[in-house]
């Protein structure tokens, strides 16, 4: 049985993922940095792929209703997608096309959003103890680097490589991983 919510009941998990203090904390760093959102810019839609949301340019984000029945996963992938949206603002020149580009971001936004917290991983079931966090968010980076028409699996792997300690270690806007 797929967990899912209808397009409806979803918009109102992500109407009270907007009062939460981390989303509240993301929209107010994205303002600073010359981004507004607005009223529409994350909307609950029904999807084809099996995804929880994503991030698109000049768009905005879309929370896929179909795939997520829990306010803490509509908050997680709101969390999420809020870190492409302020990775796009502050730099000017990011290019989804580009591999390394694609790559940093979804390093920070799994590091960041709490994405890879040990006990998301436990109920995924991954049971691994030391480690875990880096090997989660270098998993997943890679599951979303599969969607990029761009980029091939080696490529992906190899931009992960290159620029994995500049962005894993690259916390804004926040002081430190939250």
């Amino acid at each position: 049985m797929e967990k899912s919510s209808t397009v409806e009941e979803c918009q109102d998990m992500i109407r009270r993922s907007l009062r939460t203090p981390m989303v509240k904390f993301l929209k107010e760093h994205l303002e600073k940095s010359g981004c507004r959102i607005g009223d529409n810019f994350i909307k609950a839609i029904h999807c084809d792929k099996k995804v929880g949301g994503g991030y698109f340019r000049g768009h905005g984000i879309v929370v896929c209703s179909n795939y997520l029945s829990m306010q803490d996963e509509v908050n997680q992938v709101v969390i999420h997608e809020l870190i492409h949206a302020y990775d796009e603002c502050r730099a000017a020149n990011l290019d989804w096309a580009n591999c390394a580009h694609h790559t940093c971001s979804e390093i920070r936004a799994n590091h960041l959003s709490g994405d890879c917290h040990y006990k998301r991983e436990l109920l995924r079931g991954y049971l691994k103890i030391r480690g875990h966090e880096q090997e989660c968010v270098k998993r997943r980076v890679m599951q979303s680097m599969a969607a990029n028409p761009y980029c091939s699996e080696s490529a992906s792997k190899d931009a992960m490589e290159a620029v994995w300690d500049i962005c894993y270690n690259d916390t804004k806007p926040f002081d430190r991983a939250p």
